[in-house]
């Protein structure tokens, strides 16, 4: 017997070790293990601002495209502006929560954590943005309202500087609700037939892999996964969305728009040992080459969808916030890293904030 265990021994052992990294904790890329930037002393100008009223009414509000085709690619001034006072609490919370963060990985200062604890333990004891009664832009807040906070909680949770150690109690309690609110926007966005899957389904499966990672729940790791193989097979030979395309003089943005979640989720994957990266034959890659292409040729998109192609949103350089995890991911040369140091640094508070401290902390800052 003895005999028989000494044989197996290195088998077994195997064994454990590959248990053992099957339920490995979730970690997110390596920039969000960065310090404090540079500390300072005193609490300097920064003024904590009472939190805004936490939200937990029914998910209803006006979409800004209220009365348009069924292309939804015309503005509705009148329903925005209602869509924008009636979320105004959920977005403060937003760029509030990445701002703050942001300020305090440059500085930390105590009173812009503390201050940030504050806004988000009020919104989790409040158990807001919960309502099972919505429609489909109050659901897309929930998805986005999560991925901003998730995502700044991040840079929080795995630094170095280990900010929440004096904070576990609240800490528990605010990811607590992140994890509610991701199960919450798992049945939102699951089952969705495939017409129906576009850029909306993708940022909830940022929101929700951002989440996985911040509470450690593989469940909804792999839900993001899946999502983000779906959305990369909907990508054709030539790099085009079909549902994206549908928005006609808005499809190359909505192709921008759609690249953020998808490339968050893919460089979250890869540090937890799953390469999504030659998924449908580099569709990500090819997605990410095509907009570039479109953006210096829109002429590309227009033969597509039919129709000239609103160049707003391509001309705002954080809008191509998404070039800093696919630059880390496919290694980018050439033009593409020439635009990219052009446009630095990108920050995105739907995407948690800094994105060009988190992948590429040795850019030179601009202002």
């Amino acid at each position: 017997m003895t005999h028989l265990k000494q044989l197996f021994r290195p088998a077994l052992l195997a064994l454990a070790l590959c248990g053992g990294a099957a339920h490995a904790a979730l970690v997110p890329p390596q920039g969000y293990y960065e310090g404090i930037e540079k500390p300072k002393t005193g609490d300097g100008n920064f003024r904590c601002e009472p939190a805004p009223k936490p939200y937990t009414g029914a998910l209803q509000f006006r979409s800004k495209y209220e009365g348009s085709d069924k292309a939804r690619a015309t503005l509705n001034l009148a329903s925005e502006k209602a869509f924008r006072k009636s979320t105004e609490d959920i977005t403060t919370l937003e760029k509030g929560v990445s701002k703050m963060v942001g300020q305090y990985m440059r500085d930390g200062r105590p009173a812009q954590l503390d201050c940030t604890l504050t806004w988000l333990g009020t919104w989790a004891r409040a158990d807001a943005l919960m309502s099972t009664d919505y429609n489909h832009t109050g659901k897309s807040m929930r998805k986005w309202a999560l991925g901003s906070m998730s995502g700044s909680w991040l840079r929080l949770k795995f630094s170095n500087a280990r900010p929440l150690a004096a904070h576990q109690a609240q800490a528990e309690q605010i990811e607590k609700w992140f994890a509610r609110l991701a199960e919450q926007t798992v049945r939102d966005w699951s089952n969705l037939p495939l017409e129906k899957i576009n850029n909306h389904s993708y940022w909830a499966a940022w929101s929700v892999m951002a989440t996985a990672v911040a509470t450690d729940r593989r469940d909804l790791f792999d839900w993001a996964v899946k999502e983000f193989k779906i959305g990369a097979n909907q990508v054709d030979e030539q790099g085009f969305l079909p549902n994206e395309i549908k928005r006609r003089q808005r499809a190359l943005a909505y192709h921008n728009y759609a690249l953020p979640p998808l490339a968050m989720i893919a460089s979250f994957a890869q540090a937890n040992g799953v390469d999504l990266r030659r998924e449908n034959n580099f569709a990500l890659q090819r997605l990410g080459e095509g907009v570039l292409a479109g953006a210096r040729d829109p002429r590309l998109f227009a033969a597509r969808a039919g129709e000239k192609q609103d160049m707003k949103d391509l001309k705002v350089d954080n809008k191509y916030s998404w070039l800093e995890p696919w630059c880390a991911l496919y290694h980018c040369v050439g033009d593409t890293l020439a635009r990219k140091h052009g446009m630095q640094p990108f920050n995105s508070f739907r995407l948690g904030g800094d994105v060009t401290r988190l992948y590429d902390p040795n850019a030179e800052s601009k202002k």
